[in-house]
């Protein structure tokens, strides 16, 4: 991709915060020329973000936060910078009940900071061509495991359901920056079972359950970051319909709240297990033991067999980890 640059045009005629232009307008045959008093350096992220007055508060926030974040996009990368607009620093200050940037833990602010950071570079394109999906952000969850964060382009280019990309790919020498107009929060196990629309059922269903005496108060467990960390292999859509067919049911509101609430124990293990630490045999659950085949990737007990998808595996949150499952586990 051809490098940006940013010109600023508020006190003369300024490119990148680095060169004024000195003299304007010289025609010559093939195009024009402006003379600038400086050679313009090839940028990084962090130079981008300095020139753009629109990222003052995320530069603020670089240098507050712990870990020298400054140097580290500053390094080779590459990196794809998911940038906040000031506007979305204000809007995250305030929804966080915090007065200003400094009273924000700077390990905390550290965290948030690095879950705008993916490895590699990822353009929109790249992002429009896959539709939706989910990769790993610099930040880490639950057992010290990378972050995960998903995105999805029906309505523009979104990420984790919060937080849209205003304008894409300002290529920089070791990455690309994607502006978006809110700081992306650490994700809990409820942030990817709302944003996904492939999930909605399991949001609609841990809600119902909520609605009896659940043994586990499902939306404030799966919402809070501190929680857990637990292990949900989460049922598709598609799994619900199938088993209020297997039930003779027509809405979910025709089941127990109870019975729902067994089912839902059964797709929950207490700690952090990603897909690589599934054993190969038996798993205990919140609601009885299941068997795990780590090989074919599939959770059997004595209703049946659920396939985990492979591609929608290790989703990381703060305060657990989600597999998708094919088949609802009761």
């Amino acid at each position: 991709m051809p490098m940006s640059i940013f010109y600023d045009t508020s006190n003369g005629v300024m490119f990148n915060n680095s060169a004024m232009v000195s003299s304007a307008d010289l025609a010559a045959t093939n195009g024009v020329i402006h003379i600038v008093d400086k050679v313009i350096g090839l940028p990084s992220v962090v130079d981008h973000a300095l020139a753009n007055p629109s990222f003052s508060n995320l530069v603020a926030a670089l240098g507050a936060a712990d870990g020298d974040l400054v140097s580290v996009l500053s390094g080779n990368g590459p990196f794809t910078v998911l940038a906040p607009v000031n506007d979305g620093f204000t809007s995250f200050l305030a929804d966080n009940n915090f007065a200003s940037l400094g009273d924000v833990p700077t390990d905390a602010l550290s965290q948030v900071l690095l879950n705008h950071v993916i490895g590699g570079t990822t353009f929109s394109t790249d992002l429009v061509s896959a539709g939706s999906g989910y990769s790993s952000t610099s930040a880490t969850g639950a057992g010290d495991k990378p972050m995960s964060i998903y995105f999805n382009t029906s309505n523009g280019v979104q990420f984790n359901g919060v937080s849209t990309v205003a304008l894409p790919d300002v290529v920089a020498a070791n990455g690309v920056i994607h502006a978006v107009d809110k700081v992306i929060g650490l994700p809990t196990i409820a942030t990817f079972a709302t944003s996904n629309p492939a999930l909605s059922i399991l949001v609609e269903t841990l809600a119902y359950a909520d609605t009896g005496m659940p043994t586990v108060p499902y939306i404030t467990t799966v919402s809070d970051a501190a929680a857990g960390p637990f292990t949900v292999f989460a049922p598709t859509n598609g799994a619900f319909g199938n088993l209020l067919t297997d039930l003779g049911a027509s809405a979910l509101t025709d089941i127990p709240t109870g019975t729902v609430d067994s089912v839902l124990l059964m797709h929950i293990v207490s700690g952090n297990i990603q897909s690589d630490g599934l054993p190969n045999g038996t798993v205990s659950t919140l609601g009885g033991d299941i068997t795990a085949d780590n090989t074919n990737f599939t959770l059997t007990n004595s209703n049946g067999t659920s396939n985990i998808v492979t591609s929608l595996v290790d989703i990381q949150a703060a305060n657990g980890v989600v597999h998708v499952i094919d088949r609802v586990i009761r």
